[in-house]
């Protein structure tokens, strides 16, 4: 008997700051809309499939309101992992994709949230300078070395610095790619990089 594919959604609930993580197939997240609720009662992440997208309404921790996002059904499907950010704090809300990678940032945006607590009466100008630091750093070297390109073909793009995150955005379709700049894991995970690619908003 073949096993049913399935993924795993993660977000942090904004009322009890837990997080959440569970395992859907892929028949039950297609056959109607679906919620993921926290433990606690108190919310919980929608998903609806329309036609060849995917919309999920995302609780946030954050900044207290919920979010809309969208993507294609196919990457929801089969991505290893799918993050989707608060615009308002750079910080991502909620991760759809295979058991290991979810859960693994899953740990990291925690680590995050213990800084951002730790740090919350002496605000910077990011979550932790260091960490920002020496994620600039070895940004400008993968460009330097020609490095950072998009699939719609630009090599031009610009960069956008955010309280705990970095976008890159293509100067040609305007699609961003987001690198956390939060713990010394997204440092970590950035130094192993020699090249990065945005995804074209054709894709």
């Amino acid at each position: 008997m073949i096993e049913e594919p399935k993924r795993t959604v993660a977000y942090l609930c904004p009322e009890c700051r837990q997080a959440v993580v569970v395992e859907k197939t892929v028949f039950s997240l297609a056959a109607a809309p679906g919620k993921i609720p926290c433990p606690c009662g108190k919310s919980a992440l929608k998903t609806e499939m329309i036609g060849d997208r995917v919309k999920l309404t995302v609780p946030c921790l954050f900044c207290g309101r919920e979010h809309t996002v969208t993507c294609s059904t196919h990457a929801f499907l089969h991505e290893k992992a799918l993050a989707f950010s608060c615009a308002a704090s750079g910080l991502d809300c909620c991760y759809v994709g295979e058991e290991g990678p979810v859960f693994a940032a899953m740990e990291r945006l925690e680590e995050a949230v213990d800084k951002l607590e730790a740090a919350a009466g002496e605000k910077g100008t990011f979550l932790d300078e260091v960490i920002m630091h020496e994620v600039l750093s070895e940004l400008r070297d993968i460009a330097q070395r020609g490095g950072v390109s998009c699939t719609c073909g630009s090599r031009e793009w610009r960069l956008q610095v955010n309280f705990s995150s970095v976008d890159l955005i293509c100067g040609h379709c305007g699609a961003a790619l987001r690198i956390p700049a939060a713990t010394a894991d997204d440092l970590g995970d950035l130094c192993c990089k020699q090249t990065l690619c945005i995804r074209g908003k054709g894709d």
